[in-house]
């Protein structure tokens, strides 16, 4: 493995520099200013993308990785960046590295890798000085035995991507910046055109949006915010924290984005009606439930979660009857009239908000649970009485996981039909509503004004009615 030229006469002219980090290394004092939260990242990095481990369980503040959880509050926000960042741009990253190169990174030479993407994510996407993202590197192949002989190389690559940064940029602007599996599924899924807008779209933050128990024009103007279709607020950017926000604290609104906020719209008129909200935590759609007038159960197998359902209808000053159980051996004692089935799902509509989905997913979690989502629609079908409504729903831009669990329900059960969403009734998401009559949202749909950030997430809704 070598430099391109370039690279190379800047890893000469750097000598001086790696004796200074070596006389650093040997120093009574092993760790510089920001070193921790660096070195955090990259062994969280590998974590997700060698190890396919989900980035929120790392990330939590009790449970989460040891390395993460011994750094200050503003070391651990310096991780999140750079991994958000690192993750959402990761094909480019690594194309901005492997142009460098005359030979690929050694085999099985991770470590390394994850080093210079750390590296590189802070200098090409965030506002961290070069020379600090360059130090923290090279001090990291140091400090590890495995890299160390590549610290050279690491200084040279990284000052060269500071150097050329606009240029690099364009060079790899054209990369799709999903993996490559999951661009093929979007691409017979919605073609290349919309596979790529996608791609795009996953690269900008989610905005925030609000669901309010009313008055949505109101609280729009008090929040800086503008009303949606799905009658929610989104807010412009704003510096703060939610809790502080007018309204949080007497439970006016909940945070929901916009496409989770649609299945639940969906039954009609709930006053009076008794509804089983499956899989139910968080409880942003028992919320909505309660608050359209259902009588409301609850189910949700995780005790945890069970305990954050509760906490969050308790700030809102909703009541539902809570149940923790497995909903496969979940029998009710009298039939529902309606079932609310978000059924848990790869989550590659939401990487917006979580851009390590598509690098901790992958085919064969889609098909596994395309059939645990398929187990769970039929379940819930059962739970409902005849003439009753099941809205099945994930936040997944698969069609496995979505029309197609749906078509083989329709199939096989007779006694079953789809309910066609009208168009007419959602005005400025007309698109989102397929031929069949499904909801299909994409990151790309959902433009707004000037302020405020576009799009939503990737969901899949369709309505089911057990015949009378």
């Amino acid at each position: 493995m070598v430099l391109s030229a370039d690279s190379t006469k800047a890893a000469n002219s750097s000598k001086k520099f790696q004796g200074k980090a070596k006389t650093a290394e040997s120093s009574a004092a092993p760790f510089k200013p920001g070193l921790a939260a660096r070195l955090a990242a990259a062994k969280i990095l590998g974590a997700v993308i060698d190890r396919k481990t989900p980035l929120d369980g790392m990330l939590d503040a009790e449970g989460g990785n040891p390395a993460y959880r011994a750094l200050s509050e503003s070391d651990r926000a310096l991780v999140r960046a750079i991994l958000n960042s690192a993750l959402r741009h990761l094909p480019r990253i690594e194309a901005a590295i492997g142009s460098l190169l005359e030979t690929p990174l050694p085999e099985g030479a991770r470590a390394l890798h994850h080093v210079l993407v750390v590296g590189a994510a802070q200098i090409l996407y965030l506002s961290v000085p070069n020379h600090s993202a360059v130090d923290l590197a090279v001090e990291q192949a140091n400090q590890d035995p495995r890299n160390r002989r590549f610290a050279k190389l690491v200084n040279a690559l990284l000052r060269r991507i500071g150097r050329e940064k606009e240029e690099i940029l364009a060079r790899v602007a054209a990369v799709p910046a999903i993996p490559a599996w999951f661009l093929e599924r979007l691409e017979r899924a919605y073609g290349v055109e919309t596979a790529l807008k996608i791609a795009e779209a996953q690269l900008e933050p989610a905005a925030v949006d609000l669901t309010v128990k009313g008055d949505a024009e109101g609280w729009a103007k008090r929040l800086n915010g503008a009303v949606l279709p799905t009658g929610g607020v989104r807010l412009a950017a704003f510096d703060g924290t939610i809790p502080s926000l007018e309204g949080f604290a007497e439970g006016a609104w909940w945070v929901q984005d916009a496409a989770a906020s649609i299945p639940a719209r969906l039954f009609g008129a709930l006053a009076g009606k008794r509804v089983v909200d499956l899989c139910a935590a968080p409880g942003g759609k028992t919320a909505q439930l309660v608050l359209a007038g259902a009588e409301v159960t609850a189910l949700e197998q995780s005790p945890n979660r069970l305990k954050r359902l509760s906490a969050n209808l308790g700030r809102l000053g909703f009541e539902a009857d809570t149940v923790l159980s497995d909903m496969a051996k979940y029998e009710p004692a009298e039939l529902f009239d309606a079932a609310l089935l978000d059924a848990p799902c790869s989550s590659t509509g939401t990487t917006r908000r979580h851009p390590d989905v598509l690098w901790s997913k992958g085919p064969e979690d889609i098909a596994k649970l395309a059939g645990v989502q398929e187990r769970m629609l039929r379940q819930a079908l059962k739970m409902v009485k005849p003439g009753g409504i099941v809205v099945f729903s994930n936040c997944s831009l698969d069609p496995q996981e979505g029309e197609e669990v749906v078509a083989r329900v329709l199939a096989d059960t007779p006694d079953i039909e789809r309910v066609a969403v009208p168009a007419a009734e959602w005005p400025g998401l007309e698109e989102a509503i397929t031929p069949a009559g499904e909801f299909r949202t994409l990151p790309t749909m959902l433009r707004m004004g000037e302020g405020f950030a576009s799009g939503l997430d990737g969901f899949y809704a369709a309505i089911l009615r057990r015949l009378p």
